[in-house]
């Protein structure tokens, strides 16, 4: 099995979960509108031992989904798409433009206003849904781009979740964040001495995330930190430890844990006059800075990279792919959910036009992406890898 194998299996597993991640989603949307919807909110809100079960949801499921992510990241650094300087560069160079373009967008339709606070909404990218729909395009798509948006999606999450430490965390508990920090060299020192069993890793890994979670940063950044821990080699004959775990987690993350977060949280409760919110300065302010500003700032900043030739375009890719991925970068979700709610803390209608206009704009957003990339098969399917 080569490298390059692990990560298809990953995509692959994520395509056949996308349909059941979007029926979810549907599921999620019916019953917080139904007479159900109390009950079900109700169940989120439930305690389980220390945290509530939406907590355990978004804060501890998904950092296991980070992690997988983290660990296809790493791999492809160590030998793969990500592994030349060229290569690795772009995502960042465009993650940072798909960060500023949108905030600034953002802040020219809110200055002023009692809304400008929430400029950190348009942000952030979904890494769960806007994988799972460049998935779905299967073989129409090189495979190179789908790394790139993972890659992109990561450090564009990393870039929120320092955003929200920095300006949306009331108080950052300095001791919890130096025992996670000392944990963290533990894992590396691991590394370090060659040890490849599991268990010394995820046994201090579960507890960086308890410190974490505790520390006022976000605790699927746990996820990341623990992935870029984990051993593993340039053979392509001897299976790591990193590639080991990523086999084990390709099944749960894609048809457990994705499919669960998305029932969590799309349970939007539609009320009267949320159509009316959207045009208004911050509806425009979010649903533009997510579905314009992310494919502005990416092609932008990527296009700088590419012309002073810091960077190069992924493998087998054009222009139009980079622009379909630019608009899937704008399924901001879940992350953007999460900031709308630090940004306006005790102001529930506000929290709820807001997750309104985030739905709109990611579901404009991908399906733009989608078709985009869908129609880019026929211009280079001489030259598409399949995956």
């Amino acid at each position: 099995m080569t490298l390059t194998q692990y990560f298809r299996n990953f995509l692959h597993s994520t395509q056949s979960s996308g349909i059941i991640l979007l029926i979810c989603v549907f599921i999620s949307l019916l019953i917080a509108n139904s007479s159900l919807g109390p009950g079900f909110q109700s169940v989120l809100d439930t305690m389980v031992g220390p945290y509530t079960v939406g907590v355990w949801i978004n804060d501890g499921l998904m950092a296991i989904f980070f992690l997988l992510v983290g660990l296809e990241i790493k791999r492809e650094i160590a030998e793969g798409e990500l592994s030349s300087f060229k290569n690795a560069s772009l995502p960042i160079f465009a993650a940072v433009g798909g960060m500023v373009v949108p905030a600034l967008i953002y802040f020219l339709f809110t200055q002023g206003t009692s809304y400008s606070s929430g400029w950190g909404i348009p942000m952030a990218t979904d890494i769960a849904f806007s994988l799972a729909v460049i998935s779905m395009l299967g073989k129409s798509v090189p495979a190179s781009i789908k790394i790139f948006l993972a890659a992109l999606a990561i450090v564009d999450d990393l870039g929120a979740i320092l955003v929200i430490a920095i300006f949306y965390t009331d108080q950052i508990h300095w001791n919890y964040l130096l025992l996670s920090g000392a944990v963290l060299l533990l894992l590396v020192a691991l590394n370090f001495l060659k040890v490849h069993k599991h268990i010394f890793y995820l046994i201090p890994g579960a507890v960086l995330w308890y410190l974490m979670h505790h520390s006022g940063i976000h605790a699927t950044i746990a996820g990341v930190l623990l992935a870029f821990t984990i051993p593993t080699n340039v053979s392509t004959t001897e299976i790591s430890p990193l590639e080991k775990l990523e086999m084990k987690l390709h099944i749960p993350v894609s048809f457990l844990i994705m499919p669960i977060f998305a029932l969590a949280n799309t349970n939007i409760l539609f009320k009267p006059g949320m159509v009316d919110g959207l045009f208004t300065s911050f509806g425009y302010g979010i649903i533009l800075g997510l579905f314009l500003g992310k494919v502005l700032g990416i092609s932008l900043f990527s296009l700088l990279a590419i012309k002073l030739k810091i960077s190069g375009l992924p493998d087998r890719s054009s222009w139009q792919h980079m622009i379909g991925t630019g608009f899937l970068a704008g399924i901001g979700f879940t992350m953007s959910i999460f900031i709308a709610l630090l940004s306006f803390k005790g102001l529930p209608d506000i929290q709820e036009e807001a997750k309104f206009a985030i739905l709109i704009a990611s579901a404009l957003s991908g399906f733009t992406g989608y078709f985009i990339l869908k129609a880019a098969r026929k211009k280079v399917q001489a030259t598409v890898e399949e995956v």
